[in-house]
């Protein structure tokens, strides 16, 4: 679908496009089959220099100021190629940059957005727990008041980029009684501070580049200068936060699902059965017709939200329906893409093997389906209407 993109959108979507088939494509299998992070790394090194690890954030903190029309742009190519390269960029901007945006003061901003957004520094988001997934608001790491500081004691699971950030956004519990109505603070921590560890967690079913880890905070000390926002308010940080992320995921999903059609239609073409090649069969046609409507959709929902989002919108209905349409769209889409692709699909030297595990936890993580469904639900009904 043809949006109607401004020119430095489009020289974006350009730009980006040629990364990936330049940097990113040639080592996409090499990246999933060793659960090689240390490529990823040297992707990012060279897309910081692009401006890429900070797309919409404002020029005067180290980022393109190209809001989150450009960075769902960026996503949804950077997802044409590899999904593990997408959600290590989409964590750094849209889950540790986003948060310090939208919860920082200026000297906060200063001091650690614009290392993240120029690339100098990577960035994590550290809220999930062993008892806190979909439950978000059941964290179990405290955060105690000691003199100028506060001590962090916990753990944290699943954690994107964890073990390869310089700077975590951590949420902890300062106020058991109140949990996360005024008892969740967050809190930026540098990785180097002592008490800090990070294990990480190898044998996923996919996103194998991509680096997730179990982090584990000992009495470690933040200085009170490092509360992101105020005491007893980052529950709300932390929510803003995914209204944004989910919306940035779900336009990752639009260029894993384009790839996908794009690899459907190549492989159709040239295989031949029963005389002549499987694309001209009416149920191989209906199958790319159906993933053909289903990204029309995911593209209309998706740059609608983002515009609005520009516009200085709240989206948490609008950002939970991309997420929860998007990621199951994409499913379908993988789904059909692996059949077209019969045998081939199902070996794992094919990329489309690759998608086909890599799909999977955009059901999951950052709110799964389910939460998705309660958010949607829980607008609608505080409206009473559509």
């Amino acid at each position: 679908m043809d949006f109607n993109f401004t020119e430095e959108q489009s020289m974006l979507r350009d730009m980006v496009r040629k990364f990936v088939d330049k940097e990113v494509k040639p080592v996409a299998q090499q990246i999933d089959k060793e659960h090689n992070v240390g490529l990823i790394q040297d992707i990012l090194k060279k897309a910081a220099p692009l401006g890429l690890l900070g797309i919409p954030f404002p020029e005067k903190y180290g980022g393109a100021g190209m809001g989150e029309m450009g960075y769902c742009v960026l996503l949804e190519e950077l997802s044409h190629g590899c999904a593990s390269t997408s959600v290590t960029i989409g964590a750094h901007i849209g889950l540790a940059g986003m948060s310090i945006f939208l919860g920082g003061n200026e000297t906060q901003k200063e001091k650690y957005l614009k290392p993240l957004a120029t690339g100098e520094k990577i960035g994590a988001y550290a809220l999930t727990e062993p008892g806190a997934g979909s439950d978000a608001a059941n964290l179990q790491l405290t955060a105690k008041e000691d003199g100028d500081h506060f001590v962090l004691n916990g753990t944290k699971l699943w954690i994107t980029n964890g073990d390869i950030a310089d700077t975590v956004v951590v949420y902890g519990l300062t106020n058991p009684e109140l949990k996360a109505r005024g008892g969740i603070t967050a809190f930026i921590v540098e990785t180097t501070t002592p008490g800090f560890s990070a294990n990480r967690i190898e044998d996923k079913m996919g996103l194998r580049g991509s680096a997730t880890a179990e982090l584990v905070f000992q009495d470690l000390r933040v200085p009170k200068e490092n509360v992101l926002g105020q005491v007893g308010m980052g529950f709300k940080i932390a929510m803003e936060t995914l209204d944004e992320s989910r919306l940035s995921l779900a336009a990752a999903t639009i260029g894993s699902a384009k790839e996908l059609i794009t690899m459907s239609v190549d492989f159709a073409k040239k295989r031949v059965a029963f005389n002549q090649p499987i694309v001209h069969f009416q149920a191989i046609q209906f199958m790319i017709a159906d993933m053909a409507a289903e990204v029309f959709q995911m593209e209309s929902i998706v740059y609608r939200t983002a515009w609005m989002y520009d516009q200085g919108n709240k989206i948490p209905r609008e950002g939970a329906i991309c997420k929860l349409f998007c990621s199951e769209a994409l499913d379908r889409i993988v789904d059909k893409a692996v059949q077209i692709h019969g045998g081939n699909g199902f070996m794992g030297e094919h990329p489309v093997e690759r998608f086909y595990r890599d799909s999977r936890v955009n059901r999951i993580f950052e709110g799964t389906s389910e939460v998705q469904r309660m958010v949607i639900a829980e607008d609608v009904l505080k409206k009473g209407s559509y």
